[in-house]
């Protein structure tokens, strides 16, 4: 427990190589993941080659760690390799839909998490790229990702070359709830954000970006309504392509 309460984010790597037995037992080890039926509706594509880092690049903004990482994981959800299977064996599989998907997205969210837990206890030190699901077109295309085959999560990963300071966390009691739902009053969230917006570094990131408030560096900044809403078109339409929307 101790491992993952001390974790962070690592974007900086020697160039030690991570043995492929190592990477194969750690992904192995990852797989036992609870799963949708049993059905295991994840891939996981291993970049290496510096070329192919190169192509990933622009897909998750040109962040550094892309290129400079030893290994690029991208973990897709998967239904592809399933339907096939089904209708090898006289089985019609019904999985071109999006109730599908998110069962796939979840099943490899689920292994993402047990790798980066697992990577991280053997002093290899990762970084999980959002990006992923900003430009799946790109990455779709650079990995050859067939129908039913989506992209969910991008993991960099190396022996750490940085100790960077741990990031802030909310507290626990403005995050669980017990045994229903309680919504927050205006004094909650005050009290949940107050450490993260009393931080020395937030305060200087609102005084840089000449705004008001902390909040305002992700609506106006950072995650934009209007970006939001261009990525979100693109997200369906790649869910189109790939085969899990018909409309």
């Amino acid at each position: 427990m101790d491992s993952i309460k001390n974790r962070r984010t690592i974007r900086k790597y020697t160039q030690q190589d991570i043995p492929a037995d190592l990477l194969n037992g750690l992904l192995e080890e990852a797989f036992r993941a609870s799963t949708m039926g049993n059905m295991q509706l994840y891939s996981v594509v291993v970049t290496r080659d510096a070329e192919m880092k190169q192509k990933l690049a622009p897909a998750h903004f040109n962040q550094p760690m892309v290129t400079s990482a030893p290994v690029v994981l991208t973990f897709c959800a998967d239904f592809n390799r399933f339907s096939k299977w089904c209708r090898m064996r006289k089985a019609e599989p019904g999985y071109d839909n999006p109730i599908s998907f998110l069962n796939a997205a979840s099943d490899t969210l689920l292994v993402t998490q047990n790798f980066c837990t697992l990577a991280e206890a053997h002093g290899l030190g990762i970084c999980y790229l959002g990006t992923t699901v900003y430009n799946p077109d790109q990455i779709v295309d650079i990995l050859h990702l067939p129908e039913l085959v989506m992209p969910i999560a991008t993991i960099t990963v190396g022996y750490p070359d940085e100790c960077p300071p741990q990031p802030d966390r909310l507290p626990v009691s403005g995050i669980v709830h017990e045994e229903v739902y309680h919504d927050y009053s205006e004094k909650d969230i005050d009290e949940i954000y107050a450490y993260k917006e009393g931080l020395p570094e937030n305060k200087h990131f609102v005084e840089i970006n000449h705004t008001e408030t902390l909040a305002q560096i992700f609506t106006d900044i950072r995650y934009k309504k209007t970006d939001n809403e261009v990525m979100s078109e693109r997200l369906k339409a790649v869910l189109k392509r790939q085969g899990f929307r018909k409309e």
